[in-house]
């Protein structure tokens, strides 16, 4: 890094800012946002009270370094290189400012020396508004890259910045988030808590239904709720165990803020009722270290929980682009972190994602090599997704016919499968998504 600071005169310790994510911020540190990210006429920017508050430092800066030679290099929580606080942190400096990135070094963990042990996972950026013609300097895992620009992002790509966005940029099936029980855990039973009610009220089992947050879809794990959806007061107080969690559920939700509170008059089920007969799930939080986020098909009797996405009678060909690196490499480059692994944002990541228009052709090759992928998956019905999706124990079969529907699905695009990087693929989506973006304004 020695290198890559080389020019920057001044080197001055300010102290660390808290590294304090915008859902955490004190009274104080909201107003400290909302004073300091204004605009030239002294408004607030709309997103300043949805970021983290390191980026009042780049913002200071960026103020401070107006009709200056002066540079400035900040190591900062990677949040807001991630997801949808790109924009919200670096548009107006963008915009205001004039700001440029001259280097970076993208997410590596920083370990406290504190007792505890403590670590955060950080990036570094230097930044600064006057001319700097010298090659921008990008580095990752010790390996450095010059670029002709380095983006928010942290990628070597045009600065294009992705909003977050309700509905779907293309013309695709709702991506939406799954059931939010708000119960307390009292309708939530694991497989011993089924197993007993099920020995005391042999009723209740036509009420209960395989649950799924990301963890058991990935994983594998038995985890079941009470879906007690149309349910008669008759029939509910013949079975007095279910009730008793239904009236613990009740006072939970008394307990709670206001929003909650009010779902205390509907005790006997879940914030929402979504229960499609077929659709694809997608986990919130993945870990980074699988090249794809294993995703799938579920059914009506599973419940999908809040930390899974899902998007109801989602065709094979939708299965086949979403599995695919194409949309993997849009993923990790927009998407956010959970610590390192990937967090997954339906108004970020899917509804910005620029989808490829192919041909019938095309079109088959890309059901046909999903529908492969789901077969080969079926070939060891003992193993969880986290089994088959581990690099290090993933079936070659499997591996293989990723490989065939990524091929497929570049082709779809346009893509060369043989000579694209990943970093060349996320820089011709965003051209891509800039297209959709313009389209919309007209």
């Amino acid at each position: 890094m020695e290198e890559a600071v080389t020019g920057f005169n001044s080197e001055t310790n300010m102290g660390n800012p808290p590294f304090v994510g915008y859902s955490l911020q004190s009274k104080e540190q909201k107003d400290d946002m909302l004073s300091i990210y204004v605009d030239e006429k002294g408004k607030p920017y709309k997103t300043a009270g949805k970021i983290d508050y390191v980026s009042a430092w780049y913002f200071k800066a960026s103020q401070l370094m107006e009709d200056t030679a002066i540079r400035t290099a900040f190591v900062s929580t990677n949040s807001i290189t991630q997801g949808e606080q790109v924009a919200g942190v670096w548009k107006p400096l963008y915009d205001r400012f004039g700001i440029h990135i001259d280097f970076a070094h993208r997410t590596f963990r920083w370990d406290s020396e504190a007792s505890l042990k403590a670590h955060v996972h950080c990036v570094i950026v230097g930044f600064s508004i006057a001319e700097n013609k010298a090659d921008r300097r990008l580095f990752d895992n010790g390996v450095e890259r010059l670029c002709n620009n380095i983006s928010p992002y942290l990628i070597s790509t045009e600065t294009i910045f992705i909003d977050s966005r309700s509905k779907p940029i293309s013309n695709v099936a709702n991506m939406i988030s799954g059931n939010r029980p708000a119960d307390g855990g009292f309708l939530i039973l694991s497989q011993e808590e089924k197993d007993e009610l099920i020995v005391k009220e042999p009723q209740a089992e036509r009420y209960i239904k395989q649950f799924m947050m990301g963890y058991e879809f990935i994983n594998n794990v038995p985890r079941y709720c009470l879906w007690l959806v149309n349910i008669s007061p008759a029939e509910l107080k013949k079975m007095p165990n279910v009730l008793k969690r239904v009236e613990l559920c009740k006072q939970d939700r008394l307990n709670g803020a206001p929003d909650r509170q009010k779902l205390a008059e509907t005790p006997t089920i879940f914030r929402e009722q979504l229960n499609p007969d077929r659709f694809i799930a997608l986990p919130v939080v993945s870990s980074q270290q699988r090249k794809y986020i294993p995703m799938g098909y579920l059914n009506g009797d599973i419940i999908a929980g809040n930390k899974l996405f899902i998007i109801p009678d989602a065709t094979i060909y939708d299965f086949g682009v979403l599995t695919s690196n194409v949309h993997m490499a849009w993923m990790r480059a927009v998407g956010g972190r959970l610590k390192s692994d990937y967090s997954y944002s339906k108004n970020v990541v899917y509804n910005n994602f620029p989808w490829c228009s192919p041909t019938d052709e095309q079109k088959a090759a890309i059901e046909h090599t999903a529908q492969m992928i789901l077969d080969a998956r079926a070939k060891y019905p003992d193993c969880s997704l986290a089994d088959l999706y581990d690099e290090a124990t993933m079936p070659p079969e499997l591996r293989k016919t990723h490989q065939l529907n990524d091929k497929a699905v570049m082709q779809a695009y346009g893509f060369d499968y043989k000579t694209m990087t990943e970093s060349e693929c996320v820089a011709e989506l965003m051209k891509m998504y800039q297209r959709l973006v313009e389209r919309d304004k007209l």
